[in-house]
């Protein structure tokens, strides 16, 4: 059995299968709608259900019209009309299976990994920068990574990895592993990717939510672009900021990228600014009816972020690209609640 699911603002329409999700059926259908953790605990897929029912893991059974549905986790009951904050032709990149291997293992933080993963002879990576992958583990279950180089170094895939205290993979896998070690990767997901937009690209990253951001700016590099960047990215410390120096050569090298790091607990020895980093943002740029911002990282900041800057800086709802990062376990139970924003896994 079937439902005839569609997206009236766009002539949308294709059918869903009994049990599939929304997500998976615009998928299948060829479209691409925004998305993250796919686990039901992130708001990157929400969208509205205008008519019919579905029911939604983490919220129940839903009747139209409902303004905030989690389209990851929703299963037509009848056929329905649905609006997604934005859909698109996908881009055709298949999603593939590979085993990698561990070429080099960096630590430039107490709580953060830098792995490289060497592919086989032959292979290659095809991913738009921003998107993440798969790490399988041995029983079945997976943890989820941004991927941290651009798309032009498709031999290999870079993984930023912060410890989580009790993570499987960070305490279990990540512990042993050493050079040479081979894990199975599926790539590639998520929306997370810069527009074709001129204008100035706001990029904000808390923790290992700059993987992703320096997979986007890596890209512009290789790809000789001049979109204006101003990345700011968030931290406790000062020795949070693992790749600073980084960052900093890239704004010495291009007039186009300018970056602004923000502690929030520094110490006497910080120059920079503190305090929360959305809050750093605002006060650069107190209008942002004209910009694009890109956050990736803790949730807290990510849903602060949005609703602050749309209530009170005037940012578009529909200019707000997010990738949140949370600890993998926290997932969405059939029936109980659902937190606000998510994916990092553990």
């Amino acid at each position: 059995m079937s439902y005839r699911i569609s997206v009236p603002g766009e002539g949308l329409s294709f059918d869903c299968e009994e049990g599939e999700t929304i997500l998976d059926a615009v998928e299948r259908a060829g479209y691409a709608i925004p998305y993250s953790c796919r686990k039901g605990v992130c708001s990157s897929c929400e969208g509205a259900l205008l008519s019919g029912e579905a029911m939604v893991r983490g919220q129940g059974l839903k009747a139209g019209p409902a303004e905030s549905v989690l389209l990851c986790q929703a299963r037509p009951r009848t056929d329905l009309q649905f609006a997604p904050t934005r859909i698109r032709l996908a881009d055709v990149i298949e999603r593939r299976v590979l085993d990698a291997k561990v070429r080099r293992i960096d630590r430039p933080a107490p709580d953060v990994a830098v792995i490289e993963l060497r592919l086989p002879i032959g292979m290659r990576a095809q991913f738009r920068a921003g998107q993440y992958l798969r790490v399988m583990m041995p029983d079945g279950d997976s943890r989820n990574y941004s991927m941290a180089n651009g798309p032009h170094r498709n031999d290999s895939v870079e993984l930023h990895i912060r410890h989580v205290p009790g993570g499987r993979f960070s305490e279990n896998v990540l512990s042993g592993l050493a050079k040479g070690a081979v894990l199975t990767l599926e790539l590639p997901y998520g929306e997370f990717n810069l527009s074709d937009q001129a204008g100035l690209a706001i990029l904000i990253a808390t923790g290992t939510g700059f993987a992703p951001i320096k997979s986007i700016v890596e890209h512009q590099i290789q790809q000789r672009g001049t979109r204006p960047l101003h990345l700011y990215w968030g931290a406790n410390t000062a020795a949070d900021l693992y790749m600073r120096d980084l960052a900093e050569g890239w704004a010495a090298a291009h007039d186009w990228f300018a970056f602004t790091p923000v502690v929030s607990s520094p110490d006497s020895e910080w120059a920079g600014r503190v305090g929360f980093v959305h809050r750093a943002v605002m006060t650069d740029h107190p209008d942002m009816a004209s910009v694009e911002v890109y956050a990736c990282g803790a949730p807290p900041m990510i849903e602060a972020a949005r609703a602050d800057f749309i209530e009170q800086a005037r940012l578009p709802a529909h200019a707000f690209f997010s990738d949140a990062f949370v600890p993998s376990g926290d997932l969405a139970l059939d029936g109980g609640p659902t937190p606000a924003a998510a994916r990092q896994p553990a």
